[in-house]
């Protein structure tokens, strides 16, 4: 049996395994790109973008007549083949490859072209029939199937993302109902502040990543924006009239998604603004994310020496000296993971702002960065969900008694004694370690009993309401 076929390109001739459906252009890239060792494959929605792609491609090619229909239809029947993640294997070349996506591209061309080869009856290789830059690539450039293709994985890629986090949000949301009616003392600058809700505190998480949402949502807007048809650099040269305007329209039904032409081909061709308004979404979220596990390793110190106000699910042992201790883990991983996020967030900045010309060469990169960060996000908010958020319990009854042996409820007496009264209870308290309670009500006697009950209810610490 033959083991090698050979294919060349203007390079040269190289030898390939029989049974590669990729070609000579992604061999040389598995040559020259070893990079991140992380293929594309890993990121199976480009593949499938791709697909959808060339397979828009090939239809609009057909209607207009420029590519023969049953060339054209060999090809519709091989993208839907990828399509079904049976050949993802064939999509080898490194995440991270020079030539602005030209490597992805030609490995996706190559693919299909002898995947319809097979369909036609014909041998691998045999590209006279079935060409991979004259007949899958046709009326195309990397410069607008390799973005055209991203933007679609991103959009796809987006919708487990923020059902994660909008999950995750509703895990936060459920945990401010169980904790409605725990005391607690609330704190700024790491220092006692005034009386709250326990579960008010957790609803505001929820309320502050239900607020990105949104975020989200703008950001596929602006992904939905494509330059399929702009060819080379955005003069659509080397493409029938209509094209642009036909194969848009194809993706759209191809992948459900409300895609757009760009108005202005040139400038939508080196523009990666869009790119750059996602990742600091993403990294707007891995902040805020990052705080609030700050927030419950903070609740969650102790057991007995730290504010030990709430208690984490706990999931393995956390010291290989200290018996019994166990450590925030999931909360200290989500952290990390928003430091990773953050960082590929300077990528992606530095590398749009590398854009010359009529090009960005930088967006395998971008592409990279964005793919991970979106995945990581996706896996932490899962995490914290699942392995934290759902099982944290109150120990109601000590954030009560923090709260009524604090110097803090002394604010609550601003409307009826004054700031300067109340300053100097608190000073007094703070000097002499004496409760608020003792020093208004029985030492100095700047409040009957009845006063003091009235406004240091349960009810009125935890939803206060004005008194005077």
């Amino acid at each position: 049996m033959q083991t090698t076929r050979l294919e060349h390109d203007f390079l040269g001739e190289r030898a390939l395994p029989a049974q590669a459906y990729y070609g000579i252009q992604t061999l040389r890239a598995l040559e020259n790109f070893m990079i991140t060792g992380i293929p594309l494959h890993a990121e199976p929605l480009f593949v499938q973008a791709l697909a959808y792609v060339k397979k828009a491609a090939a239809l609009a090619n057909r209607d207009l007549g420029v590519l023969d229909a049953s060339i054209a239809e060999a090809i519709t029947q091989a993208c839907d083949r990828v399509l079904t993640g049976e050949l993802n294997t064939q999509f080898l070349t490194d995440m991270i490859q020079g030539g602005a996506g030209t490597s992805v591209n030609m490995n996706a061309n190559e693919v299909i072209a002898n995947v319809a080869l097979e369909l036609m009856g014909k041998q691998k290789g045999e590209y006279e029939f079935c060409h991979p830059n004259n007949h899958v690539n046709c009326s195309q450039s990397t410069n607008d199937a390799y973005p055209t293709a991203f933007r679609i994985a991103l959009n796809n890629k987006l919708v487990g993302y923020r059902q994660a986090l909008e999950q995750l949000a509703d895990a936060f949301a459920q945990k401010g109902e169980e904790f409605q009616n725990v005391l607690k003392m609330g704190r700024t600058q790491l220092q006692d502040a005034v009386p709250m809700s326990m579960g008010d505190e957790f609803k505001a998480f929820a309320t502050n990543l239900r607020e990105e949402l949104l975020r989200i949502q703008d950001s596929r807007q602006l992904i939905s924006e494509i330059n399929m048809g702009a060819t080379a650099i955005g003069t659509r040269v080397n493409a029938p009239a209509g094209y642009a305007e036909l194969v848009t329209q194809h993706l759209r039904e191809l992948t459900g998604l409300d895609l757009v032409l760009a108005g202005d081909l040139i400038e939508a061709t080196y523009d990666t603004g869009a790119y750059v308004q996602l990742s600091g979404v993403l990294k707007r979220t891995a902040v805020k994310l990052s705080k609030i596990c700050n927030d419950l390793r903070l609740l969650s110190s102790g057991p007995r020496c730290g504010l030990a106000e709430i208690n984490l699910p706990p999931l393995q042992p956390g010291s290989s000296i200290m018996p019994g201790k166990v450590n925030p883990v999931v909360p200290e991983v989500v952290n990390q993971t928003a430091f990773y996020v953050i960082g590929a967030d300077l990528t992606v900045t530095m590398a749009a702002e590398a854009g010359q010309l009529q090009l960005n060469v930088m967006e395998p990169v971008i592409s990279f960065a964005l793919f991970t960060a979106i995945s990581y996000m996706t896996n932490a908010c899962h995490t914290l969900r699942e392995k934290c958020v759902i099982g944290i319990t109150a120990n109601a009854q000590h954030t009560e008694q923090l709260v009524r042996n604090s110097i803090g409820i002394v604010t609550q007496l601003n409307p009826v004694l004054g700031y300067e009264t109340t300053a100097d209870i608190a000073k007094e308290a703070l000097r002499t370690g004496k409760s608020v309670y003792d020093i208004t009500v029985i030492e100095r006697r700047l409040l009957t009993q009845a006063k003091w009950d009235e406004i240091f209810t349960f009810e009125n610490l935890i939803r206060p309401h004005f008194i005077q």
